[in-house]
């Protein structure tokens, strides 16, 4: 089983006092988008910060929630312990990144399932590296061990060569809104 791991326990410090992740997509906050779409791929898990109620409010109940405050390496940390031992691989995904689609993340669990690559990443079409990254369970320890507010790009940095890469259309894999500039860049597109 490849399950999705949301990443989604950041407090939203550059919105100027707004949660991005209850921002507006297509009618619904982000993040209740988010969650559906990575339920569409299978199994999925949620990091949440432990003084966010409206982001747990608006989850779909088929998630699983895990509590987390600290860095987003805490975040994965908690992810991958909290994932059950039949699990084969999972997707890390910040929940800011309203363009990946399901059928994205259809596309790297496929690329999972055909590929003998320990690690999966997602990148644009000009070849720019981004999210949704794929990790084999062979590569879980490693992740116990990561330290920071970067993710696991310590981690990629010392594995290029087990690296497949997976293009996505635009630049979809690398859009992320973290501030009301990016939002607003972002709506005016539409």
């Amino acid at each position: 089983m490849i399950a999705t791991l949301l990443l989604a326990a950041g407090a939203s410090s550059r919105m100027g006092g707004r949660d991005k992740l209850l921002e507006d997509v297509g009618g619904a906050p982000l993040l209740q988008v988010m969650a559906k779409r990575a339920l569409s791929a299978g199994p999925t898990y949620v990091t949440l910060p432990s003084f966010s109620h409206k982001r747990n409010d608006i989850l779909p109940a088929a998630v699983q929630v895990i509590v987390v405050d600290g860095q987003m390496s805490d975040s994965i940390k908690a992810g991958i312990a909290a994932l059950p031992a039949t699990t084969t691989g999972v997707m890390i995904l910040p929940a800011d990144m309203p363009d990946i689609t399901a059928d994205d993340l259809a596309l790297i669990q496929s690329a999972a399932h055909q590929s003998d690559a320990p690690i999966l990443r997602a990148m644009t079409e000009d070849g720019r590296a981004g999210h949704p990254t794929y990790f084999a369970a062979s590569e879980f320890n490693d992740l116990l061990t990561i330290s920071g507010d970067r993710g696991a790009s310590g981690l990629l940095a010392h594995r290029a060569a087990d690296i497949e890469f997976v293009a996505l259309k635009g630049d979809r894999a690398r859009l992320d809104l973290d501030t009301p500039q990016d939002w607003n860049a972002y709506r005016a597109r539409s």
